[in-house]
């Protein structure tokens, strides 16, 4: 299968392999050059849609084997040079998240990478090297120019969308930078080179394609393009920021549109989460729903489904690296080291985050409050190399350090310094001895995607033979714990024996400091016993596992599903719909209307013949002459619905005398304009807008923007105006509060898009197409045509009531029924049209029809002559 040309998407930024072990692999020479290309076998047909060049595969795939594609922004590599200069040697990175989430995707799951390698390979090698890493470790690089690389990672996502996901706004040139496009530009070039190489190797019937993080933001809308059906996860490893934050980023809409051409999108917390949400509706109008403990977004057709789950780790790698003997034989040297003294430790990268030099102050404090501690209790601070560079970095260290030496100065004497700052690389194991030493784990990051090392201190000290002895402890005696941890990182919810703090108050820091010190051991350990349980069961591999379940099951409709790709560069989305839902053809429903004799049509106003481009809800005055025209047609019945009051569609439609009408959503009716208006249920007793209008009025006025509209037989709440959120929470709040109150009224309470509404029980637009169907089937007129066209959820009623009328003695047998919606979209209707225009086109077809036939009629009829053989 050899991929269509995908070199016009970038235009959208500015205007059997055998199962492998971990091990090393060398780079062999003289092997065959990795085609740029991958093929399977297989046909992509194309979509019905002949104006959408994506791909979606309808044909049966030939490979069985399940695979996913796992897309990072670096592989789980390690690149060596050789010594002698001759190329390349390449190993697993056991470190890499990317690498240990395959314990939790099964051993029948074939697994192949996407990313970026750390190392710059020279252009003449990248061929065999690719080769290589493709056939040995089954991974796919991405080459990524050096210039194009540094404006994209240490450029856009460095500067822009790390600082503002972690709340720090661009205020001034020296706290991120202003936006600069050329940034985004090449950002969206990276994700354009990634999404190439993942079309290399995927077959998109089968495969899942698993993003990884915020380098990668636009790649789905790059593989949803191409690929309709494609079944696409995507998990975010940092905090999602609030709206009020993240709006400020210039692309908002885009990374948003981008992000919901997933299938699953999988977040460490719900706080994370509601904040995606909430960016959702806000800036594109977008609710969600949640169901049987699912979270998902409606989005053109499709359901995108939230994951809220946090990431665990290795467990086998870290007790690996418990298992070692030098583990033990440093936890001997630093528990002799720290003798008589009690060890805090933080362990935490060099960045501006990670909240080092709060810690630092409660610290200070901590001494300042509790002279009896020092001497006895000592920080140790490990401060990991920053991933950055920058600025900001540089600050950080100095910072640090200058505190570091002001406290051990103040507080220090010989043999004691109460704050060890340890700036230098250390091995696994002796950060693991220093887990296994330290009485309490300090995190006080002010913000954080999500950070495992509470996790990995948490496991550390459960301990084991070899550490027990080491520290001269009985193995079968209880293991103990404390953890004080920031309420900003992500994996604090998950932890909830630890001590939460607000890290900037630095008293309150040193309060939970100074309380895990002196918390009581039977205390420690049901914490510890409480926090171990939860980490060794909700590890790497279980986080794995529970996410490919939730990809499954969110792309489990995907074949019975009918796609269409719309929008224009990353504002391109995917239409999913119903296999029997296809687009009506002035053609096809005029050949139908002319050979039937009893026609209904029943048309919406408030939206196909309203003029759209204009703020007034009048009709558009080529409708109403085609309207007139219809009607005038003895063969058709023709109704007008609408949620319109009487008294305005009587003005609006005084022309059209055959028209039938009914108002306010079918409470009244008439059926032509010499006829009375009528209710469609004996008069109802109005009394309970005394109740309900009071309610509204109360909610309208402490809702900005929110607004009451009064009908005769109905009292609609609108929110339209309002802020999406507090609307969309206050009407929950109306509607709960409006169906207490009207408990024993004999109304409905019912919401909508952007409305409360209050009125009658049974009033709705499914009467108006009941009444008319048993009506002419009295009098004889059996329809052999229905038309039904509507665009909004109100307009469904109808929908299904004509297509259940199929199947039962209204309609003749061989009637054509044609339910048809505005837009493509979700819909109990079976046809489409894309605008109202083509509403207008179509009815003007119809009312031509009519008139043709009507002048054919009044024709007189001609005889043939008789020609005499005489």
């Amino acid at each position: 299968m050899v991929s269509r040309s995908y070199s016009n998407l970038l235009e959208l930024a500015s205007g059997d392999s055998p199962t492998f072990g971990r091990g090393e692999y060398p780079l062999g020479r003289g092997e065959k050059r990795f085609p740029r290309v991958k093929t399977v076998v297989g046909v992509l047909s194309e979509l019905d849609d002949e104006n959408n060049h994506s791909v979606s595969s309808d044909a049966p795939s030939s490979i069985s084997q399940e695979r996913i594609i796992i897309v990072g922004n670096q592989l789980p590599l390690r690149a060596h040079r050789r010594s002698d200069g001759g190329g390349w040697y390449f190993s697993w990175d056991e470190d890499s998240l990317l690498l240990q989430l395959k314990d939790g995707l099964g051993e029948d799951m074939e697994v192949v990478y996407v990313g970026c390698l750390k190392e710059e390979i020279d252009l003449s090698e990248q061929d065999s090297v690719a080769q290589t890493l493709l056939e040995t470790f089954k991974c796919v690089p991405a080459f990524i120019p050096p210039d194009l690389l540094s404006r994209f990672y240490h450029g856009f996502c460095k500067q822009h969308l790390w600082p503002l996901f972690h709340y720090m706004l661009p205020l001034s040139p020296d706290l991120g930078g202003r936006f600069d496009r050329s940034l985004w530009q090449a950002y969206v070039s990276v994700n354009k080179i990634f999404a190439d190489k993942v079309m290399e190797v995927i077959s998109p019937d089968d495969d899942f394609v698993w993003i990884h993080d915020y380098h990668l933001f636009v790649l789905p809308t790059f593989l949803r393009k191409r690929f309709n059906r494609a079944k696409l996860g995507f998990f975010l490893h940092s905090p999602f920021p609030s709206s009020e934050i993240y709006r400020t980023l210039p692309v908002r809409d885009e990374i948003l549109r981008a992000l919901l051409n997933s299938d699953l999108i999988g977040f460490h917390t719900f706080d994370y989460a509601r904040h995606f949400l909430s960016c959702c509706s806000r800036m594109l109008g977008l609710s969600y729903q949640s169901k049987r403990g699912y979270i998902g977004l409606e989005y053109y057709g499709r359901t995108v489904s939230i994951k809220i789950l946090p990431v665990g780790i290795h467990m086998g790698q870290l007790q690996s690296g418990m298992n070692l003997s030098e583990t033990a034989l440093k936890v001997a040297e630093l528990k002799d080291r720290f003798a008589g003294q009690t060890v805090m430790l933080g362990v935490d990268d060099m960045d501006i985050f990670k909240g080092i030099s709060l810690k630092l102050l409660a610290m200070e404090q901590l001494l300042i409050q509790h002279p009896e501690k020092r001497g006895k209790v000592v920080l140790v601070q490990i401060a990991n190399p920053a991933r950055g560079r920058g600025k900001d970095v540089q600050e950080v260290r100095s910072e640090t350090s200058s505190t570091v030496q002001r406290i051990n100065q103040v507080f220090g004497r010989p043999g004691y310094k109460p704050v060890i700052l340890i700036d230098s690389p250390l091995q696994f194991y002796e950060r693991i001895a220093y887990y296994v030493i330290a009485e309490c784990c300090l995190v006080t990051a002010v913000r954080d995607g999500m950070n495992l090392i509470p996790y990995e201190y948490i496991v550390s000290r459960q301990g084991n033979r070899s550490l027990d002895k080491a520290l001269g402890f009985n193995s079968s005696s209880p293991k103990k714990s404390m953890l004080v941890l920031s309420e900003f990182i992500g994996c604090s919810p998950s932890l909830s024996g630890a001590v939460r703090v607000n890290p900037w108050n630095i008293d309150s820091v040193a309060e939970a400091m100074d309380s895990a010190l002196t918390t009581p051991e039977n205390e420690k350990q049901l914490r510890h016993e409480k926090h171990y349980t939860y980490v060794s069961t909700h590890d790497v591999a279980y986080w794995a596992h529970s996410f490919m379940q939730d990809l499954e099951r969110a792309c489990r409709d995907h074949v019975s599903r009918r796609c269409w790709g719309i929008g224009f560069g990353l504002g391109f989305r995917v239409i999913a719909l119903d296999p029997s839902f296809r687009k009506l053809s002035v053609e096809h429903i005029v050949s139908a209307y002319k050979r039937t004799r009893n026609r209904a049509i029943l048309l919406d106003f408030d939206g196909p013949m309203r003029m759209q481009s204009s703020w007034s809800a009048s009709p558009h005055t080529e409708a109403v002459r085609i309207l007139n025209s219809l009607c005038k047609d003895t063969k058709n019945v023709v109704f007008l619905v609408s949620g319109k009051d009487r008294a305005q569609l009587t003005e609006w439609f005084s022309s059209c005398e055959n028209l039938g009408m009914a108002a306010e959503h079918g409470y009244f009716v008439r059926e032509n304009n010499d006829a009375e208006w009528e209710t469609c249920k004996p008069l109802s007793n109005f009394e309970w807008k005394q109740i309900a209008e009071p309610v509204m009025q109360l909610y309208m006025e402490t809702t900005d923007g929110s607004y009451i509209e009064a009908k005769e037989s109905a009292l609609v709440w609108h929110y339209e105006y309002a802020d999406r959120d507090f609307g969309s929470c206050q009407a929950k709040e109306l509607l709960d509060h409006l169906e207490s109150v009207l408990a024993n009224e004999p109304v409905s309470v019912k919401s909508g898009e952007y409305i409360v509404e209050v009125k009658p029980q049974g009033v709705n637009k499914g009467q108006v197409a009941e009444r008319l169907l048993d009506k002419m089937q009295k009098k004889a007129m059996q329809p052999d045509f229905v038309l039904c066209i509507g665009d909004d959820r109100s307009d469904e009623d109808m929908f299904e009531v004509i297509m259940s009328a199929r199947s039962g003695p209204s309609l003749s047998p061989v009637a054509e029924v044609f339910a048809c919606t505005v837009g493509r979209k979700p819909s109990k209707a079976t046809y489409y049209v894309e605008d109202t225009s083509e509403i207008l086109r179509m009815l003007q077809g119809l009312a031509i029809a009519s008139e043709q036939a009507s002048k054919n009629a009044a024709l007189p009829s001609v005889k043939p002559p008789i020609i005499s053989r005489e």
